[in-house]
């Protein structure tokens, strides 16, 4: 029996997606599997040091990684009208020298804002869920929110300044490439690449026709409890990208290099 460190966040879509290959509920053959479960900022700083065999990567952070972890085919969060939102509160104009929140250095979200406009520098690291509070409170002039904030920001007494996948979208007409689910490269790891692909694109299968089964191990790491809020979660990020990247999600990966590349950010 080979064990398998793997790190996700405790989102919804994550815990959605790996519950089955970790509660028996699909047959993982020869692999057990080590669970870890943290936010993502926290999974991308871990995997500069190659804390885990496998880890969930925002793509910002895979990007300056590839040298020690290779992205696999399944798992991954990809999609159209998914993108993270910048936001402030009402009747605050919003100016590019604004105290802005983002929910770490190294989150896809980072990229797409500096990608948006390099002039907004006055950045606060924090964690994804202190964002909405703080905007709310004047802590921050706005902050960019991800997950499940995207759902409840107007409770906060915010709006949109910009929804980061749409600009995204009309740039490149591709899915925007948030999450990735990377494999070490180190030899007695890679080796097992096929393997733990295919047994995380049968997790995500099952849990699509399985809706009801994740639910407590969902509940048990969710911010947000609401079941509403949580199915949206799922529909929004877990989709056809997440059974199988395919042509079209390589092509968002890439494209998402080639223009940090061309900005000079990578």
């Amino acid at each position: 029996m080979t064990d398998l460190s793997i790190a996700f966040s405790p989102c919804p879509n994550d815990t959605f997606v790996f519950h089955a290959m970790l509660h028996n509920c699909i047959d993982t053959g020869n692999h057990a599997f080590s669970p870890h479960i943290d936010d993502v900022e926290a999974l991308n700083l871990a995997a500069f040091n190659k804390t885990f065999q496998i880890t969930k990567l925002s793509f910002y952070a895979y990007l300056m990684l590839k040298e020690n972890y290779e992205i696999l085919d399944s798992g991954s969060a990809l999609g159209f009208g998914c993108g993270p939102l910048l936001i402030t509160r009402k009747h605050k104009i919003f100016s590019p020298g604004a105290r802005v929140a983002i929910p770490g250095k190294y989150t896809t979200a980072h990229l797409l804002l500096k990608l948006w406009n390099p002039e907004i520098r006055n950045i606060v690291v924090t964690r994804f869920d202190r964002i909405l509070p703080g905007v709310q409170s004047g802590e921050f002039d706005a902050g960019l929110i991800i997950h499940e904030g995207r759902f409840i920001y107007p409770e906060y007494g915010c709006v949109k300044v910009i929804d980061l996948g749409e600009w995204w979208e009309k740039e490149t007409n591709l899915p925007i490439p948030l999450g990735s689910i990377a494999i070490r490269k180190d030899p007695e790891t890679i080796i097992h690449k096929k393997e733990v692909e295919l047994l995380i694109r049968n997790s995500v299968i099952y849990a699509k026709n399985n809706r009801n089964a994740s639910r407590s191990f969902v509940l048990q790491h969710a911010q947000e409890l609401n079941d509403k809020v949580i199915d949206g979660h799922i529909d929004l990020y877990v989709n056809d990208f997440t059974v199988s990247l395919g042509f079209k999600g390589q092509k968002a990966i890439q494209t998402l290099e080639e223009m940090a590349r061309w900005k000079k950010i990578l």
